[in-house]
């Protein structure tokens, strides 16, 4: 009981001080299920996830790999394995749902593919059910994450479009937010085209290898890519960790594609769903139109043509790691610099996978045998104004650990994520609680994000974080 009580505590000053009370981001989940083993690895992680997100709707679809049919029996099976170690969960927070809620949500699109199964008396189960959460009486996005095709929601706009007065459609769409995994089947082209207004992340096409989102699996030359190795995944996912763990398939053509279209919503002080553009976990995205000559086709017979208006998609990053140092100052820079689109997801690939690691033990652990995050403090202002050549302060001095453990801070600038794009340094020991800086000289009002990533020393290690914005004024 003591254990429990202290979930339910633990649990709601976390939520208290990240502002998520009742605010958990709220996604439908469409999902080509069988055409490739990573979606089954990507429920199990997501199911983990359930109690700081809140899961609308999962539905079955089809796509350019699974053109004929929908499986969405293959999700009941994986809800069932989660109903063997939910009554372990809510042991590490009381907000993980029962298993019944997630089989209510099981749904299925129409077995067509892509515009096929869009247009007149085309509806389905999935683009039903789509219209059905828009239309609750709920003021926060609806985001959909679309790890196959996206014709059901095509459908669901179909429908709308048809169905409803122009206000009324313009309202539901105002609050849908959309980021697919590129595009694997000849919806997703024609939802951009034909609602141009719709929130909508995207590396487009299907040449997945420049895309954003396979930075989830990508090996990178210079970096330890320990945790996507299947030793990893055998030892911390697959095995000694409970039913759920034990329904994670072996990688067959990449590790969890589909993951970074929720990472984003994961609420770990890093993320800002609102806000692609300043980076988390999912990766960094930017709003524009993009330059169509520089585009490559790729090989799943989706169509390949201009976007013909701004979306959400491809950022680069550049990036120096932080490696550990065995004397003296714990960490330092380490020599190299990797920038691209996908750096500025695989930049955070440790922690998120230190995380996904520490959740699957929740499964089989008591509270005091398992690791949870720290809760980072800030003793200064989330939001700072500041006038070039001013010195301001950065204190995380009131962090601290649900379990006791010690952590270490890590302070730095993420330029891409603001208006001023100029690396700026952090004065002093950059892993210490509190540290200083000094305004840079600018001409016009800018903005510059500075993060604190607060990493645990428990088993596995994990991570938090807490975003500073400093607007910074001409003198």
């Amino acid at each position: 009981m003591k254990i429990l009580i202290f979930s339910v505590l633990f649990s709601f000053v976390c939520n208290c001080a990240s502002g998520q009370i009742n605010k958990n981001n709220r996604v439908i989940i469409l999902s080509d299920i069988e055409a490739d083993p990573d979606d089954t690895q990507s429920f199990v992680r997501l199911f983990l996830y359930s109690n700081d997100i809140e899961i609308k709707g999962l539905i079955a679809t089809t796509s350019c790999w699974l053109k004929n049919n929908v499986n969405p029996e293959s999700i009941t099976k994986i809800i069932q394995a989660y109903s063997k170690v939910q009554p372990n969960l809510i042991k590490h927070d009381v907000n993980f749902p029962e298993a019944k809620t997630l089989f209510s949500l099981v749904k299925k699109g129409l077995p067509k593919y892509g515009m096929s199964g869009v247009g007149e008396k085309k509806n389905s189960e999935g683009s039903n059910w789509i219209i059905k959460v828009l239309e609750e009486k709920d003021e926060r996005p609806l985001w959909i994450s679309v790890w196959g095709g996206a014709n059901t929601l095509a459908q669901a706009l179909y429908q709308i479009k048809h169905t409803k007065s122009e206000k009324e459609a313009a309202e539901l769409i105002k609050k849908l937010r959309v980021y697919t995994i590129s595009d694997q089947d000849d919806s997703g082209i024609w939802i951009r085209n034909n609602f141009p207004d719709l929130f909508y992340i995207v590396s487009p096409g299907d040449d997945y290898g420049s895309s954003t989102w396979i930075g989830m699996n990508s090996f990178v030359t210079g970096i330890s890519n320990e945790k996507i190795s299947n030793t990893w995944l055998t030892k911390n996912i697959q095995q000694e960790h409970g039913p759920l763990g034990a329904v994670y398939p072996d990688v067959a053509w990449g590790m969890e594609g589909d993951t970074p279209a929720f990472l984003p919503l994961i609420p770990n002080g890093l993320n800002n769903s609102e806000h692609p553009e300043w980076g988390g976990w999912g990766g960094r995205y930017e709003y524009y139109k993009p330059d169509f000559k520089t585009q490559k086709k790729g090989n799943s017979g989706v169509p390949f043509e201009p976007e013909t208006r701004e979306i959400w998609t491809n950022a680069v990053d550049s990036y120096v790691p932080y490696v550990l140092n065995e004397y003296g100052r714990n960490v330092k820079m380490d020599t190299l610099t990797f920038s691209d689109n996908k750096v500025s997801l695989w930049r955070w690939r440790d922690d998120f996978q230190n995380d996904f690691a520490a959740r699957m033990g929740w499964c089989t652990k008591t509270y005091e045998e398992a690791n949870h995050p720290p809760v980072p403090v800030l003793s200064t202002p989330e939001q700072i104004t500041v006038k070039s050549g001013e010195i301001f302060d950065l204190d995380a001095f009131d962090t601290t650990d649900p379990d006791g453990d010690g952590f270490s801070f890590l302070w730095f600038n993420y330029p891409e994520a603001g208006t001023y794009k100029k690396l700026i340094k952090v004065n002093g020991a950059e892993n210490a609680h509190g540290a200083n800086v000094l305004a840079p000289k600018v001409d016009n009002e800018e903005t510059a994000h500075f993060i604190v990533r607060v990493t645990d020393k428990g088993e596995p290690q994990l991570s938090r974080y807490k975003r500073v914005i400093v607007r910074i004024l001409p003198k």
